[in-house]
């Protein structure tokens, strides 16, 4: 773990008064942990959260001409892997590789030119996806990946009798959570918030790992009640599910490479029997509007399929 700061050494960080740094904490979510009564900052998280904000970033290196590499940042998810497999196996000159830093570090990643796609489910409280925590001028286009449903993983059998987020509240209940930065995370906050619970105090609330299967596993293993995940993991394992919705999880692409042909390829396979399968097989998906254009709209004339 890197260096905590106290409530005054990170307003001197931030140049802020201390009064200011309780507002960002409640209004711009500014990383920080409740221990004793008393708020502790950990500096990699709130150097990050600075770098997320950052307006005009000086941009060092660009990604090279497409030269049959494909790289994808941001969410985790089990459909994403299958079809990067699949894209690998199929197309020999080609492959493409995903780096797992959450829906944010995905849109950070693709701001900064660092990847050709970026996985994202991001919400905001206008129940708008990912558009509004993009910062630059341009928006990248946007294809839709897939919907999935959101939840509780929980143990087989409900043992602790969990009906909802306000169960958590249970003192003998201890949960396992995801990194900060991830959509999951943020849905997670949202409900608990929306259910007048402080995160902090729950056991096991920054006992945070970084898939849906690791949240799954630890609660398959009795070393948690519940997590947060995706209905896939839950079922995978045998484990119950408390629904908290179905989420939209689309695929965020630079317009200038767009038309490259290794992302026109792996935007291919969103229509092929693969996906398909693979999404009934899981379960906890809907494909019904895999492969549509979120954004630009398309043309009516057209079909609207990327």
């Amino acid at each position: 773990m890197g260096e905590m700061l106290t409530t005054r050494e990170v307003a001197k960080f931030l140049n802020v008064n201390e009064k200011m740094v309780y507002s960002l904490i409640a209004e711009k979510g500014l990383p920080a942990s409740k221990v004793t009564g008393k708020w502790i900052f950990p500096i990699d998280l709130v150097r990050q959260w600075v770098e997320a904000g950052t307006e005009n970033f000086p941009m060092t290196a660009k990604l090279p001409p497409y030269h049959g590499l494909v790289l994808i940042a941001g969410s985790n998810d089990l459909l994403m892997d299958k079809i990067i497999a699949t894209f690998n196996l199929k197309h020999e000159n080609h492959i493409a590789m995903f780096g797992m830093c959450g829906s944010m570090g995905g849109l950070q990643a693709l701001r900064h030119d660092l990847c050709h796609i970026a996985t994202s489910h991001l919400v905001a409280d206008n129940e708008e996806y990912n558009f509004p925590f993009l910062k630059d001028k341009q928006v990248p286009a946007v294809v839709n990946f897939c919907q999935r449903e959101q939840g509780l993983i929980i143990e087989k059998g409900n043992p602790n009798q969990i009906r909802s987020v306000k169960d958590l509240e249970n003192p003998k209940i201890k949960i396992v959570n995801r990194f900060l930065g991830t959509g999951t995370r943020q849905l997670f906050d949202r409900e608990l918030k929306a259910a007048g619970i402080n995160g902090e105090g729950l056991p096991g609330y920054n006992h945070t790992l970084a898939r849906h299967m690791d949240v799954g596993l630890e609660v398959l293993r009795g070393n948690a009640s519940a997590g947060p995940g995706i209905r896939t993991v839950a079922s995978m394992l045998g484990l119950d599910f408390i629904s908290f919705g179905w989420e939209r999880f689309d695929l965020l692409i630079s317009k200038d490479r767009f038309f490259d042909q290794g992302i026109q390829y792996f935007l291919s396979l969103l229509k092929g029997k693969v996906i398909q399968e693979a999404a009934q097989s899981y379960g906890g998906y809907d494909l019904s509007f895999t492969g549509k254009m979120v954004y630009p709209e398309p043309n009516p004339e057209d079909s609207g399929d990327a």
